[in-house]
């Protein structure tokens, strides 16, 4: 986060600088304003890993923009087709995400997947309660929760 502050930081004095208030001219401040800190982050603790985090962020993107598309292209089959191939349930979904921030982006990102619902989490913070629409495989929904998680995990930590 700290990263992610001082990037912008260094891209607004860009746009000030330059005096151009342009979309492109921030992304260009942006861009050089990571240069620089993965430049220096070795020498500043507090941007250590900075530079590995905002290449992870944009695969995550995208992986999040194509699962999105995917189950929602998958919904839309199944309420437009005649014998619905719904077969909803709860499952139980073991966290390896520990802090609260990371156990509700988590929960956040799941919930946003068209398909599947977080109903609660467990007392001891170790379990989430899913309501997925297509509970045929319980093992396969396991495994996209887990993926998903799992990339999650790798640009927060």
């Amino acid at each position: 986060m700290i990263g992610l502050f001082w990037n912008l930081l260094l891209a607004n004095c860009w746009v000030f600088l330059t005096g151009s208030f342009g979309v492109l001219n921030y992304l260009f401040g942006f861009l050089m304003g990571y240069v620089v800190i993965a430049l220096i982050h070795k020498r500043v603790p507090a941007l250590e890993g900075y530079p590995q985090r905002l290449p992870r962020f944009f695969r995550f993107f995208g992986f999040f923009v194509w699962e999105l598309l995917l189950s929602n292209y998958k919904i839309a089959v199944d309420i437009v087709t005649p014998p619905w191939h719904m077969q909803p349930g709860v499952i139980r979904y073991k966290l390896f995400a520990k802090t609260d921030l990371e156990i509700t982006l988590v929960s956040n990102f799941i919930s946003l997947t068209p398909g599947t619902l977080v109903l609660d989490v467990s007392e001891d913070k170790t379990t989430l309660f899913v309501h997925a629409m297509f509970l045929r495989k319980e093992e396969e929904v396991l495994a996209d929760l887990r993926n998903l998680e799992l990339r999650i995990l790798e640009v927060i930590r």
